[in-house]
């Protein structure tokens, strides 16, 4: 069963399709793909897209899905070539883009071709991004390999690449044309990374969705896919992809309302920066910033202590930090907060929750609250 969220956009609507987990009791290698994979082809033949195609991955993700995903594509008319780039956000730079753009002048790919991101986040970011700066901007199909991108990073069309000196200060804005999600693939997913999906979707508990939220709380673990229930994954999905969808259609371009899907984010870039992209991975720094801006909301007098208690009782379930990495600079922390993208006048914005499903964004933080909130982590 395959559920539809239309993303409506002024210029560029599109569809995030989402097959339903199987629940599978059986033990198998899943050496072949998913059967959503199967449909990739076809999917992107109903856009009237170009022939050709750049299938974009990493080692490990190619391995278990691309030449599923390739068949699928020739099947269907496209000519592929493919591409694979070395995992981990640290790679996450233009000399990343570079082997893209080398590898689509070296297939001619043109206006009407297609690049298509198999991975999670790092791969659809950079993919994206490449896409976006390709000949000015050429298509871009999201199939997203990890919770994470399933529910965040494959959707709305932020991409970029890192900065030594910050997350994601180089990137655009470019739309998918397709987000196809398939939840089997996360049965090939390391425990760590499925945690690390685990925060964003708790994330949107907090800022959007109180139902999600309580579901997420009546879960007995969230740890591991193995625990979570094959119609809580698919409602994890559903939701957050639609809590996704309403933001980015009322706000494309992070003019207003959008930032809310920052939470967390704010003091977890610093974080993943300050530690070179190797101590903590993005989940798991999102889980860190919502617990100090949980923290600092509750010190403002904007969130009740027991709903912060709430909020970090669901992280430590999902098997996140809740505390700061050992040794890391505190003051560092509020420095590299100006060079957080969402600085306006030289004020760091902060997206703080007033209750749970509903949040305020406030750049009237004095740096001594977050000073004191930091210390106590």
């Amino acid at each position: 069963m395959t559920s539809v969220i239309n993303v409506n956009l002024p210029e560029q609507s599109y569809e995030i399709a989402i097959t339903s987990l199987r629940d599978a009791t059986r033990t198998s290698s899943y050496a072949n793909a998913p059967s959503s994979l199967d449909q990739l082809g076809q999917q992107m033949a109903s856009l009237k897209l170009g022939k050709k195609v750049l299938l974009v991955s990493n080692p490990t993700i190619f391995k278990h899905f691309g030449e599923r995903a390739i068949t699928s594509l020739k099947s269907a008319g496209f000519e592929v070539a493919s591409c694979t780039l070395p995992p981990g956000e640290r790679y996450k730079t233009l000399n990343s883009i570079q082997k893209l753009y080398d590898v689509a002048l070296e297939n001619r790919l043109e206006r009407s071709s297609t690049m298509v991101a198999l991975g999670g986040g790092v791969i659809g970011d950079m993919t994206g991004f490449a896409a976006a700066t390709w000949l000015r901007g050429i298509n871009v199909v999201q199939v997203p390999t990890t919770l994470l991108a399933m529910v965040d990073s494959a959707i709305g069309g932020k991409t970029g690449v890192n900065h030594p000196h910050g997350k994601n200060l180089i990137g655009a804005f470019h739309q998918p044309r397709l987000v196809l999600i398939d939840p089997d693939v996360l049965r090939t997913l390391p425990m760590r990374e499925f945690r690390a999906g685990m925060a964003e979707v708790i994330k949107y508990g907090v800022i959007w969705d109180a139902e999600l939220f309580a579901q997420l709380e009546a879960s007995k673990r969230l740890d591991q896919l193995r625990y979570v229930k094959p119609d809580l994954i698919t409602s994890i999905l559903r939701r957050s992809c639609q809590a996704k969808a309403d933001v980015v259609s009322k706000d494309e371009k992070e003019g207003g309302l959008r930032a809310i899907l920052n939470y967390g984010h704010t003091i977890g870039h610093t974080v993943e920066s300050l530690t070179g992209y190797r101590l903590v991975n993005h989940g798991e720094a999102v889980a860190i910033g919502m617990v100090a801006a949980g923290q600092i909301a509750v010190d403002l007098g904007l969130w009740q202590k027991e709903d912060t208690e709430r909020q970090n009782a669901l992280i430590q379930k999902a098997g996140l930090p809740t505390q700061l990495p050992d040794g890391i600079d505190i003051e560092a922390i509020i420095e590299a907060l100006q060079l957080d993208k969402k600085v306006q006048a030289g004020k760091v914005r902060f997206v703080l929750p007033t209750e749970i499903g509903v949040v305020t964004i406030t750049d009237e933080v004095p740096s001594d609250i977050i000073r004191q909130v930091l210390r106590g982590m």
